[in-house]
C-alpha cells in the first residue's frame, strides 16, 4: 500500500478556483474561490443547482483531468496530496480515493463484464493479484449492495440502471479508500437498494475512517448520512453548516435558501 502523506484532514480546500477549457472561447471559471474541510472519517454534502459548480469541484478533488478542468488559483489537498500539478502522486491520489462521477451507471466499460467493471482499480495496478482474492471481494461488494453473484459474469447492458449503478458504486469502494467522493451516488436506487447503498458507507466510515464527500440534492440523503452541508450557487459557496436546518448563508444568499427548502 503507498505511503500516505501525513495531514489532519482528509481534504483541505483553500480559495480554490477551477476554470474549464474551451475550443471556441476564453477559460471559464465554474469553481470560484472555495474554502472547506473534511475531516477524516466526517461527511460533507455538496448542494446547489445545475451549473453551480459541484460536479467540477469534486472531480478536481477525486484527480480526474478530463473535461477540460484545471486549477486557477488556491489549493486543494486530498489525503494530503496536492491536487494541482500533481505530477507522480497522481497514482497516490487516486489510489486513496474512491470516486463516482455523475452517471456512473450509465458509462461502465460495455467490453468488460460487471466482475472486471469492480476489480478494474485493482487489476489496473496489480495485473499479478490474487485471483481467488480478487474473486472473493468482488463476491462480497455484490452481496453487501444486493446484487445477485450471477450478475459477475454479466455486462453492464444486461443490468438495470439501477443495478448499474451499485456496480458503480462497489468498483469505487474496492480500493477500501480513504475517502469516497461521489456525485449524486444513489440515483435510479429504489428505496430498499438506497438504504443498503447508504449503509455501504456507513459502515466503512464507522469500521475504517473513511471520509465522504457527497455531491446530493436530497434532504433524505443528508440526513442519513449525518453530513455537514456546503450550498453552492454560480460558482461560489453560499451557505455552510452542520445540516440542512443549521445553515449560515452569506449576505447575498437571499432566495438561495430555496435550494434546499422542503
Amino acid at each position: 500500500m503507498p505511503h500516505r502523506p501525513a495531514d489532519d484532514a482528509a481534504i483541505r480546500v483553500d480559495d480554490l478556483s477551477i476554470a474549464r477549457s474551451s475550443r471556441s472561447g476564453p477559460l471559464q471559471r465554474v469553481v470560484d474561490g472555495v474554502t472547506f474541510t473534511l475531516a477524516d472519517g466526517g461527511v460533507l454534502a455538496v448542494m446547489g443547482p445545475t451549473g453551480s459548480g459541484k460536479s467540477s469541484l469534486v472531480a478536481v478533488l477525486a484527480g480526474e483531468s478530463g473535461g477540460g478542468l484545471a486549477v486557477v488559483g488556491g489549493e486543494a489537498h486530498v489525503a494530503g496530496i496536492r491536487v494541482r500539478r500533481p505530477g507522480r502522486a497522481h497514482r497516490q491520489l487516486t489510489y486513496y480515493t474512491g470516486y463516482l462521477p455523475q452517471g456512473a451507471g450509465a458509462h461502465l466499460p460495455a467490453r468488460l463484464t460487471v466482475s472486471e467493471v469492480i476489480a478494474q482499480p485493482i487489476t489496473s495496478r496489480d495485473r499479478r493479484v490474487n485471483a481467488r482474492a480478487l474473486e472473493v471481494r468482488v463476491a462480497t461488494l455484490l452481496d453487501e449492495l444486493m446484487l445477485p453473484l450471477g450478475a459477475a459474469a454479466k455486462y453492464p447492458y444486461e443490468l438495470s440502471a439501477g443495478m448499474r449503478q451499485r456496480v458503480a458504486l462497489a468498483r469505487a469502494l474496492v480500493l477500501q479508500p480513504r475517502i469516497l467522493i461521489a456525485d449524486d451516488p444513489f440515483a435510479n436506487l429504489d428505496v430498499e437498494v438506497r438504504r443498503c447503498a447508504k449503509d455501504a458507507v456507513l459502515r466503512r466510515r464507522a469500521d475504517l475512517g473513511m471520509a465522504a464527500l457527497i455531491v446530493t440534492n436530497d434532504r433524505d440523503v443528508v440526513d442519513d448520512l449525518d453530513a455537514d452541508v456546503m450550498v453552492m450557487r454560480g460558482s461560489h459557496v453560499v451557505a455552510y453548516g452542520r445540516s440542512v436546518d443549521d445553515l449560515l448563508w452569506t449576505p447575498s444568499a437571499g432566495e438561495n435558501r430555496r435550494l434546499v427548502a422542503g
